[in-house]
């Protein structure tokens, strides 16, 4: 497991980051340094962009209004988070808001919105997404960022879907009651976690899901639970099974 200080402050940036670089901070940026965190010239702080690793960076230039941050050394190289999408039906805001960043800190490679009969949000605000995307990443310690897709209608979806990556999705009616059992008859590779909306798949798009040969369907025990939190449950289960979190 990566060691990483998490009492050190981390900024995700868009800029190329080597040896010397200089970033130019937004205003946004500025004031997170300046204001909230209350550094000053000399100061140092860890960037990412999310492909060339994370560095040690200095503030320079430093006025009222603007800073640069130069990197310096390198603290940690970048590596490949878990080959795992995540497919969703959209909620509303602020549960939308954790459900995202939930995802990110499981190690989510693509967050795929997924409007289904009962979604209840009837837009995604992509940029809200990317937003929370990146606060996740920022506060955990985590080099890569998900691609934010958008969104897609399920039956759509899954006519332009890779067969070669497995689609787990929760279903109470899943045919047996032990989700590790059937994860554990899943040959290794890309795989998706999919998650319905409240009140759950309807008829017809649960026998959609269950005529594609490249779905497999797990229940989440005997509790019914809300769709953030069965997103927290599925992504533990499938890392723990397929994922990066196996010894």
């Amino acid at each position: 497991m990566a060691i990483h200080d998490f009492n050190a402050e981390r900024l995700f940036v868009e800029a190329t980051l080597a040896p010397g670089h200089e970033v130019t901070c937004s205003s946004e940026q500025v004031h997170y340094l300046l204001n909230v965190l209350r550094l000053k010239a000399d100061d140092t702080i860890l960037i990412f962009n999310g492909r060339d690793g994370e560095w040690q960076a200095r503030l320079t230039d430093v006025a009222k209004r603007r800073c640069t941050l130069k990197a310096e050394i390198q603290t940690r190289p970048q590596v490949a988070g878990p080959d795992l999408v995540y497919l969703f039906a959209p909620l509303k805001r602020s549960r939308l808001d954790y459900m995202v960043q939930k995802a990110v800190e499981m190690g989510a490679a693509r967050l795929q919105p997924v409007f289904t009969r009962r979604t209840i949000a009837d837009r995604v605000k992509l940029d809200r997404m990317r937003s929370n995307a990146i606060e996740a990443a920022e506060q955990c310690g985590i080099l890569h960022l998900p691609e934010v897709s958008d969104p897609v209608a399920l039956p759509a979806l899954l006519d332009q879907w890779d067969p070669q990556r497995r689609i787990v999705f929760c279903d109470e009616a899943a045919d047996q009651a032990d989700p590790i059992a059937i994860l554990k008859q899943l040959d290794p590779g890309p795989i998706a976690v999919l998650i319905g909306p409240e009140g759950g798949f309807s008829t017809e798009e649960r026998a959609l899901l269950r005529s594609r040969a490249f779905t497999t369907a797990i229940p989440l025990g005997p509790r019914i639970m809300r769709a953030d939190t069965a997103a927290i449950a599925a992504l533990a289960l499938v890392n723990a099974v397929l994922g990066d979190w196996k010894p």
